[in-house]
């Protein structure tokens, strides 16, 4: 499996388990507040990474990587969820999954503005058939209208969740259990105190624990899946793969009872089916150079970059984590856009 097949699939299972809780939110977070809701979608991530604990054989979360865990959590735990919970109330479960599709288009234009990502023509035509996608599904004959301030209520939340995909493009090189049980707990503890200051009622117990279960699988499983995806992808790649979550969202909605779009929703799904496509035959290979380099990250030392050091008490292909420094050194493979290969071609 090449290393762009692998994380494409990373990116898809983290896409399944997003997309499938966003109308299971709506349904069960009905008449709670805004910040309690959020509260409970990030209790849930942040009780899920201390279930699981942390990854074996990955680098830890220090000190120095704390402001940006912070910025990850105030956009992508606090701000986003918020007014995702503001926009559900004004929006229908397959309208709000599917306008979840802006995502992937920022995180696209960001990962590329930011961190100087290659965008060729293939990335390009696979986020435009998504979102085509999308957008055929969205306006389907049948489907539940939505209201404007609805509707940019949930795109404010893409572009939340958009900054936060960019920003933890550094962090997803550390242990994702780690990551995922900060970043929740920061995300959880701010919407908490802001329900409690205003007041908000709470929930009761059988809606509370179901939320907490979305978050569990949607926010905290899916995390972990999209910080192992983007270590191989990078946040553009990893982002478009990522815009299949509003369509399997789309599909749930309608399960539990929302009006089918008929021949619309199947030629949008097709274009998404198409862009998915798209993803999982790129392939990315030529010759590169890498200059010398000093980091903490795991890896192995069968996989061409990592046979320059070597521990006799390892078995061949374990994988671990500890601070080593690469020569420089030039070859050609087949490669994504990893911690190895951050460069323009």
């Amino acid at each position: 499996m090449s290393p762009i097949t692998k994380g494409v699939f990373l990116a898809l299972a983290a896409a399944a388990s997003f997309g499938v809780t966003t109308p299971l939110i709506q349904r069960f977070g009905n008449g709670l507040g805004p910040f309690t809701l959020a509260a409970l979608l990030y209790a849930g991530a942040a009780g899920l990474a201390a279930v699981v604990g942390r990854t074996a054989n990955e680098a830890s979360l220090a000190r120095a990587h704390l402001p940006r865990l912070a910025l990850v959590a105030l956009f992508g735990a606090f701000i986003a969820p918020v007014l995702l919970a503001l926009g559900l109330r004004a929006t229908s479960g397959t309208s709000a999954s599917l306008l979840l599709n802006l995502e992937a288009v920022f995180t696209v234009v960001l990962g590329a503005l930011v961190h100087r990502e290659p965008v060729g023509r293939r990335v390009v035509a696979a986020v435009a058939v998504i979102a085509a996608g999308g957008a055929v599904v969205s306006f389907a004959p049948g489907q539940a209208h939505t209201t404007l301030f609805g509707s940019l209520l949930v795109a404010g939340a893409t572009v939340g969740w958009a900054l936060d995909n960019t920003l933890s493009r550094p962090l997803s090189e550390l242990d994702p259990g780690q990551v995922v049980a900060g970043k929740s707990a920061i995300g959880a503890s701010l919407s908490l105190v802001l329900a409690l200051v205003f007041r908000e009622p709470r929930p009761a117990v059988l809606p509370g624990l179901a939320v907490l279960a979305c978050g569990a699988i949607g926010y905290g499983g899916s995390l972990r899946l999209y910080l192992r995806a983007q270590r191989i992808l990078g946040s553009a790649r990893t982002g478009s793969v990522f815009a299949v979550a509003p369509f399997l969202g789309a599909v749930v909605a309608l399960a539990l009872g929302e009006p089918f779009g008929g021949l619309g929703t199947v030629i949008g799904g097709a274009l998404m089916a198409l862009g998915v496509y798209l993803h999982l035959t790129e392939s990315h290979d030529h010759e590169h150079e890498h200059p010398a380099l000093t980091h903490a990250h795991p890896h192995r030392h069968d996989d061409g970059h990592h046979d320059d050091h070597a521990h006799p008490e390892l078995p061949p292909g374990t994988v671990h984590a500890h601070t080593h420094t690469h020569e420089a050194r030039a070859h050609r493979h087949a490669h994504g856009e990893d911690i190895h290969h951050q460069h323009h071609g």
